[in-house]
């Protein structure tokens, strides 16, 4: 009888070993699901990080690609405005010469009238009066010709001051695009940068 007491005491002990074991079992069976649980929420968030920096960085080149054009057209407006300064001295060059053959000529003839009338009046011949009369006319001429080649002149150079200002305003634009691009790429590297941090932070132990 003491030796089944003895037994019937072990075994319930054994029991109760048995049901602890049981418990921790258990428990480390829900232990092992919430890890498992966590596990797949991390690889969900690193698969939505992976494809937000994918998303980000395609972004960043196509940013980076446009900052290369709007610099390369500003470069290009560049040249064209220092080729339309370079076409504008050259024009105002060649006015300035032409003026002055202009007025070199002009004293010229006007002086050949002077001597040609005071000739006409010491000789009294009849032909005084055509040749007066021609005079005039050629002089009205030259007088209507310079009034075109000044509003010809005054014309050009309004038209090349608007190209000019057209210019400036377009690459002072250029400008604005380019620095505007610098600082979203600037902020889009900044943006990658802390989500790597996250996803390093994310994936460490």
């Amino acid at each position: 009888m003491e030796d089944s007491g003895a037994i019937l005491c072990q075994l319930s002990a054994l029991k109760d070993m048995l049901d602890q074991v049981n418990e921790e079992i258990e428990s480390n069976f829900q232990i092992t699901n919430e890890i498992e649980s966590e596990i797949v929420k991390c690889s969900e968030f690193e698969s939505s990080l992976t494809f937000r920096e994918s998303e980000l960085m395609k972004t960043a080149y196509m940013l980076q690609f446009e900052i290369k054009g709007l610099t390369a057209v500003n470069a290009e407006s560049r040249a064209t405005r220092e080729n339309l300064k370079k076409e504008m001295s050259c024009l105002r060059k060649r006015r300035d010469e032409i003026l002055e053959r202009m007025n070199n000529k002009r004293e010229a003839f006007s002086k050949l009238c002077v001597d040609f009338q005071k000739e006409i009046n010491e000789d009294g011949n009849s032909k005084v009066g055509k040749l007066l009369a021609e005079k005039e006319h050629l002089e009205n001429e030259i007088h209507l010709v310079r009034g075109k080649i000044d509003l010809l002149q005054t014309s050009m150079s309004d038209f090349v001051d608007e190209i000019l200002e057209g210019i400036n305003a377009h690459n002072s634009a250029l400008v604005v695009e380019i620095e505007c691009g610098n600082t979203e790429n600037e902020k889009l590297v900044k943006d990658i940068k802390e989500l790597k941090t996250t996803m390093l932070a994310a994936m460490s132990p």
